[in-house]
């Protein structure tokens, strides 16, 4: 049996981006991925500063947009639109960003094998057994999961989650008229259940849009989708798309390692809290895992995300308690000059949350915020698999 340094579990950013830094130090690795790319994938497409830069030595983004105008609305109402002089968001379709990843991992050495379901994980202080749903085994020194938050690989480490929501998409072939109305602009909705907001993203000829919600509130959730596509006048077009998929934080001290096997990007937890961004965490925790396995110290991927990730997700928690809290004054602020700035800063990925967070001008602000009352955005602590959450209980933070 052929033994692999590496083994990395899903072909998406964060395993794509760890295979491509282990490889390309000289780690024999193979990726496995259940489904053959290009593949779609249930994600806005929505590039920020931060994933560019990780990718820019890497391959070419196939932009399908590139965004400078941002138009901003609290449940349909109190609209306003703010422009920026450079591009603040870059539109991709997952399909072809991710099979551009794939391309640029196989280039520095990995091999992939492609329609392979990972059933069970075992190890041992010799390597880690990968037994796949045909039967066979892989066996390897050294696994990263990157096969998402319901995956075989959270499950073994013990992956636990602060915060789960429901994410509900549609993607809209659109004529040339809304091609146009949308081009270069993207739309951003506070909705009236706590903490949720939806989006409009446009990728030339098609139009992605969703809502996003706690875990929880499905009905809910389906409504606000329905109601929103049809405020934007888009109900009488069929989606070539209409999927949805949960969204799953991790607790701060929640594992990132069992063993030799680790996790990244959504199979660890990783993404920002408030907007649930989650391509640059991929990205980025992918990259941190592959050089870490390559530099044969697995516990030195565990600090790098303790301080490079971690603390950007603590700030979008602070982040997200206060628009949860305060809809209408986050919704109010975005339209100052200050608001719009920040906003810019973040999506250029010229600052983070945390750095911002930490500006006493905003901690003055969010000193005030915290005072006033407001509700309360239902969250869930649980762990493990689809199948355990089913029938978990919601209590008020």
């Amino acid at each position: 049996m052929i033994i692999w340094d590496l083994v990395v579990v899903g072909a998406g950013p964060a395993g794509l981006s760890a295979a491509y830094a282990a490889a390309r130090a000289g780690v024999s690795t193979l990726v496995v991925e259940r489904a053959t790319h290009p593949r779609y994938k249930t994600c806005g497409g929505g590039l920020i500063g931060t994933s560019l830069a990780a990718v820019q030595d890497r391959i070419e983004v196939p932009a399908h947009d590139r965004v400078d105008r941002v138009t901003f609305t609290r449940d349909g109402r109190r609209e306003f639109t703010r422009r920026n002089d450079s591009p603040v968001v870059t539109m991709v379709r997952r399909e072809e960003f991710d099979d551009r990843l794939r391309a640029a991992a196989v280039a520095a050495g990995a091999q992939m094998r492609e329609r392979v379901a990972v059933r069970a994980i075992e190890q041992d202080t010799e390597g880690v057994r990968l037994r796949l749903a045909d039967g066979t085994t892989i066996a390897a020194r050294a696994v990263i999961g990157a096969d998402g938050s319901s995956g075989v690989t959270a499950r073994h480490v013990g992956v636990r989650y602060r915060q789960v929501d429901l994410g509900l998409e549609l993607e809209i072939p659109v004529p040339p008229a809304e091609q146009e109305r949308w081009r270069g602009r993207l739309l951003l909705d506070w909705g009236a259940m706590p903490g949720s907001y939806a989006w409009v993203f446009p990728k030339n000829d098609k139009l992605t849009v969703g809502v996003i919600a706690g875990r929880g509130a499905g009905e809910g959730t389906r409504d606000y989708l329905r109601q929103f596509v049809d405020r934007l006048g888009l109900t009488g077009l069929p989606a070539e798309h209409d999927s949805g998929h949960l969204t799953r934080c991790r607790e701060e001290d929640s594992p990132l390692r069992n063993g030799r096997v680790l996790v990244v990007g959504d199979a660890a937890g990783l993404l920002e809290p408030w907007s649930r961004e989650g391509i640059s965490f991929a990205l980025r925790s992918g990259e941190l895992a592959g050089a870490a396995v390559a530099g044969g110290d697995l516990t030195g991927y565990e600090r790098a995300v303790a301080e490079r990730l971690v603390p950007e997700m603590r700030a979008g928690f602070r982040l997200l308690d206060v628009f949860t809290r305060r809809p209408d004054v986050f919704h109010a602020l975005l339209a100052t000059p200050p608001g719009w700035r920040m906003f810019v800063q973040f999506c250029q990925g010229r600052a983070s949350f945390e750095e911002m967070l930490r500006r006493r001008p905003i901690r003055a602000a969010l000193a005030v915020l915290d005072r006033l009352p407001g509700p309360r955005r239902p969250t869930v602590i649980h762990p493990g698999s689809e199948d355990a959450l089913r029938g978990v209980t919601w209590h008020w933070r």
